[in-house]
């Protein structure tokens, strides 16, 4: 019934914008003509629908659900919208805004958020035990050999605030966020280009270690001044669809 509503309220305000402005513009009974405002047309305006859950200017939403856009490598931002049109990725709001976008379209609304410069909000006070946090640093920073998992910083940056073009940043994210996207990769809801790295490292963590892992980041502050990173220092540790092959 919401969305419902939402569209027909999106309708009226297109009809009073467009319409209306044409209807009143010849004299009728001796009144004045109306001269008709141009319509705003820029990409700030068009991507007013993402706001209402992703935040003012893409800052994140402020129940911890709908994840920050500002900000974010462009490459990595056009690979989500094409991965909830394709069907790769399932959230049915997402795929009804996304569904009939073209390609050109959707690297457009990538583009404009990737260069929105906004700050970050502190980090949530963590609630877990010292060990807990401690388990979680290390498969972020150093990885886990025996399990086969390679270290966070290998692929999202030393900094863990991604890497252009296309690889997105860990921190300012929240616990119960990252857990989700993590579990939803482990179960198949959340899927990306072949091959799925992602998925693959999933699978690898058990219950703890995903909670260690988003306990640990969202407790990481954003560093001053940071930005995705321009390039790795070494080749990923393995294939990643949707990264490009030139990636380092």
């Amino acid at each position: 019934m919401q969305g419902s509503r939402r569209r027909i309220a999106w309708a009226l305000a297109w009809c009073c914008a467009v319409v209306a402005p044409a209807a009143f513009s010849q004299p009728a009974g001796g009144l004045a003509p109306l001269s008709a405002s141009p319509l705003q047309d820029s990409i700030g305006q068009r991507v007013d629908a993402c706001t209402t859950c992703h935040g003012a200017d893409g800052r994140a939403g402020p129940d911890g659900y709908y994840p920050r856009l500002a900000g974010k490598p462009a490459g990595y931002l056009a690979n989500q919208l094409l991965n909830f049109r394709d069907g790769r990725r399932s959230y049915a709001p997402m795929v009804y805004l996304l569904d009939h976008l073209s390609d050109a379209y959707l690297h457009e609304i990538a583009g404009y958020f990737a260069t929105l410069d906004v700050p970050y909000p502190a980090p949530a006070r963590p609630t877990e035990s010292p060990a807990v946090l401690a388990r979680g640093q290390r498969l972020v920073m150093q990885g886990d050999a025996a399990k086969g998992l390679p270290a966070c910083v290998l692929c999202h940056g030393q900094t863990l605030t991604g890497v252009a073009p296309a690889i997105p940043g860990l921190l300012g994210l929240p616990r119960h966020y990252l857990a989700g996207q993590i579990g939803a990769w482990h179960n198949g809801r959340r899927r990306a280009q072949a091959p799925d790295c992602m998925a693959d490292i999933a699978r690898r963590l058990s219950p703890d270690d995903v909670s260690a892992v988003a306990s640990w980041l969202s407790s990481q502050p954003w560093p001053a001044g940071g930005k995705p990173a321009v390039s790795l220092p070494q080749p990923l540790p393995m294939p990643c669809g949707g990264v490009p092959r030139s990636q380092p």
